[in-house]
């Protein structure tokens, strides 16, 4: 990485550190932060993906977009807690349902 890079994990000089983060309630989560992150992964698909976004006044960049994201205990579940696995479970058990719904007239 570049000489003075920003990053959530620092693993040099033989411990972790990290940087600070927010957990929100997507409720209060700006509109304009919303769209970016709705935009970015529907370029990627229909999924469950990890949107990194920065914030900087009104300006709102998308840094990567992850096909593999993360659901840390004490992080993404602060504001739900269990019930935030429980809501991911339902839409993939309901997606799959779709899937296997037998269509009208077969």
């Amino acid at each position: 990485m570049a000489r003075g890079h920003w990053q959530i994990y620092d693993h040099s000089h033989g411990r972790v550190r990290s940087g600070g983060f927010e957990t929100l309630d997507p409720a209060e989560v700006p509109d304009k932060v919303t769209r970016a992150a709705l935009r970015a992964a529907r370029l990627i698909g229909n999924g469950l993906y990890g949107v990194d976004i920065k914030q900087a006044g009104e300006r709102v960049v998308v840094i990567e977009v992850n096909d593999n994201p993360n659901l840390d205990a004490g992080v993404e579940d602060v504001v739900l807690g269990r019930e935030l696995y429980g809501q991911v479970m339902d839409c993939f058990v309901e997606r799959m349902e779709r899937l296997h719904r037998p269509r009208n007239g077969a």
